[in-house]
C-alpha cells in the first residue's frame, strides 16, 4: 500500500470518528432564569458544571415574580432558580415543571446595609430604623421579589412599615435595590446577605436580619416541562446538590437546607 492510499484510509477513519463527536463533545445550552440574588453565585458555579458536562449555562437574571410570569407565558427557559418556594410550587401545580425536579437549593438571608454607618454604630436594627435618620429606604418590590417580601415582613414585625412607607424606594428585584443604595439614591437598604459579602459592601456597616423577623427565604429550583434542554437542566440541578456546589453556596453566604 502506497503512502497516498494510506493517507486516504486514515482520513476516512478520522471522518467516521468525527461523525460521532458532535453528540458526545458538544453539549447543550441550558437557559436558566435565575433570581437576581443568586445570579452571581450561579456565575461562579457555572464553569465547573460546564467543564464536567460540556453544556453551556445561559443566565437570565431578574425578579422571581417576573420570571414566574414569563414561564407561565411560555418563555423558553430550561431551569428556574427562584428566590422563594411559592412560585416553583405554583408552577408544579400547573403541570409546568418536570415532576420531582423541585427542590430547595438554598436558604437566603436578608441584610440591612448602611454605607454611611461607621463601625462604632452598634445600635439594634429596630432602633436605627425607628430613628429614621435617612430620606430613602430601599427594598425590593414585595409583590415581585421574595427579599422584598421578607423586608416588608421585618418592618411590619418591628411595627415600622406604616411609618416608613413614605420613605421607601422599591426596586424590581434585590439587585436593583442594591444599586439604589450603592449609587447613593437611598441611604439605607434591605439587600441580600450574599450581596454585602462582596467588595463594594465593605463600605459602611450591615446587619443580618434573620427569622423570626421574617419568614425563612427558602429558594427552590425546578426544571421546566417540555423545555428544549430539560435533560441538561436536570444535570444542573443535580450538580447543585453536590459537595462542591454546596461549599460555594456557603462561601456566598447562603444556608444549606438539611434536605
Amino acid at each position: 500500500m502506497n503512502r497516498i492510499s494510506g493517507m486516504r484510509i486514515l482520513l476516512s477513519v478520522l471522518a467516521a470518528l468525527l461523525a460521532y463527536l458532535p453528540d458526545a463533545a458538544v453539549g447543550d445550552e441550558v437557559r436558566v432564569a435565575v433570581a437576581s440574588n443568586f445570579a452571581e453565585c450561579l456565575e461562579a458555579l457555572a464553569p465547573a458544571f460546564e467543564d464536567s458536562t460540556g453544556h453551556q449555562v445561559i443566565i437570565i437574571r431578574g425578579s422571581t415574580g417576573r420570571h414566574f410570569a414569563q414561564i407561565n407565558s411560555g418563555a423558553p427557559f430550561d431551569v428556574f432558580f427562584s428566590a422563594d418556594s411559592l412560585r416553583p410550587a405554583l408552577l408544579e401545580e400547573k403541570g409546568l415543571v418536570v415532576p420531582g425536579s423541585r427542590f430547595t437549593y438554598a436558604e437566603g438571608r436578608l441584610a440591612l446595609w448602611i454605607p454611611g454607618a461607621g463601625p462604632e454604630d452598634k445600635r439594634p436594627v429596630a432602633e436605627i430604623l425607628r430613628a429614621a435618620e435617612f430620606d430613602h429606604l430601599a427594598i425590593a418590590n414585595p409583590r415581585l421579589a421574595p427579599y422584598g417580601l421578607a423586608a416588608k415582613q421585618a418592618l411590619e414585625n418591628m411595627g415600622l412599615w406604616e411609618d416608613l412607607r413614605p420613605r421607601l424606594v422599591m426596586g424590581q428585584n434585590v439587585g436593583q435595590t442594591w444599586q439604589f443604595v450603592a449609587s447613593g439614591n437611598a441611604e439605607v437598604g434591605f439587600v441580600a446577605y450574599p450581596q454585602v459579602l462582596s467588595a463594594p459592601a465593605m463600605r459602611g456597616r450591615w446587619w443580618k436580619i434573620d427569622p423570626p423577623l421574617h419568614e425563612p427565604i427558602l429558594q427552590q429550583a425546578v426544571v421546566i416541562k417540555n423545555a428544549e434542554n430539560a435533560a441538561a437542566g436536570a444535570q444542573l440541578l443535580d450538580f447543585l446538590k453536590g459537595f462542591e456546589a454546596r461549599a460555594t453556596l456557603i462561601k456566598f453566604g447562603y444556608l444549606i437546607p438539611e434536605n
